[in-house]
C-alpha cells in the first residue's frame, strides 16, 4: 500500500510504486527497499564518473565494460549492481514508456548540488548505493524556498531508496530536492541517474 507524505509524493515498499509517476498530482514516487549489498569498496582509488545512453538490451555489456574502464573498485560488487541497475532501468523505461535513456553513475564528493532544485527532465529516476540519500521537499515547503525562506523540513531517502523525481518538462510542481551537503565531512555518495535519452527511438540494422 502506498503512504501519501504530500499531495505529490507516493511512497511503497513494492516497485510497482514507481508507475503513480504517471498520476498528474504525483510529482515524485519513491520505492522504499533494504540494502542488499555493501558497495563502499567501489568508492576506493578514484573512479571517474560513468555516463552513456543506451537500450535496456545495451545496458549490462555497456555498464560492465564502463565499471572496469572507470577504474570502480569492489569488482565483487559489479555483478550486483550491474543486476540492479538493469531493473531500474526496465521500471524506469516501463514507467515513462521509453525506449532509450541515460545512465549515470557518479561518485559525488562535494557540495555542487546542495541547492534545492528541480531538473530539467521529464523525469529522473535516482537510487543512492553508498552515503546518505537525496534530500527533498513536500509542496509546502518547496514554496518556502521559492519564496527566498528555508524549509521547515527535510525530507530524506535512505540508501538503497528508488526515488523517480518529476521535472519541469512534465510539470509546473516538479520535485524539489538537493544532494546531501557533504562539504568538511570527509564523506561520499555512489548515486546512479536514471533520465530519457535525448533521441527516443530503437536503433535498426543497416
Amino acid at each position: 500500500m502506498a503512504t501519501l507524505l504530500d499531495p505529490g509524493c507516493r511512497c511503497s515498499h513494492e516497485p510497482r510504486i514507481l508507475h503513480a509517476i504517471r498520476e498528474e498530482e504525483c510529482n515524485l514516487a519513491i520505492w522504499q527497499r533494504a540494502a542488499f549489498a555493501d558497495f563502499v569498496p567501489m568508492l576506493e582509488g578514484a573512479p571517474r564518473d560513468l555516463r552513456f545512453e543506451c537500450t535496456l538490451a545495451d545496458l549490462v555489456e555497456n555498464l560492465r565494460s564502463g565499471l572496469t574502464e572507470n577504474g570502480f573498485g569492489g569488482v565483487s560488487l559489479h555483478t550486483a549492481l550491474i543486476a540492479d541497475a538493469a531493473l531500474l532501468a526496465d521500471l524506469f523505461c516501463q514507467a515513462l514508456d521509453l525506449a532509450r535513456f541515460e545512465l549515470r553513475l557518479e561518485v559525488v564528493r562535494t557540495d555542487s548540488c546542495r541547492k534545492f532544485h528541480a531538473d530539467y527532465v521529464r523525469a529522473r529516476l535516482i537510487t543512492t548505493y553508498a552515503g546518505e540519500g537525496t534530500h527533498w521537499l513536500d509542496g509546502d515547503d518547496a514554496a518556502r524556498v521559492a519564496a527566498g525562506e528555508d524549509p521547515l523540513r527535510v525530507n530524506r531517502m535512505n540508501p538503497f531508496d528508488v526515488g523517480l523525481f518529476k521535472g519541469k518538462l512534465a510539470t509546473d510542481r516538479p520535485a524539489i530536492h538537493r544532494s546531501p551537503p557533504l562539504a568538511g565531512t570527509g564523506a561520499a555518495r555512489l548515486l546512479m541517474v536514471l533520465n530519457p535519452a535525448a533521441k527516443q527511438f530503437v536503433d535498426s540494422p543497416q
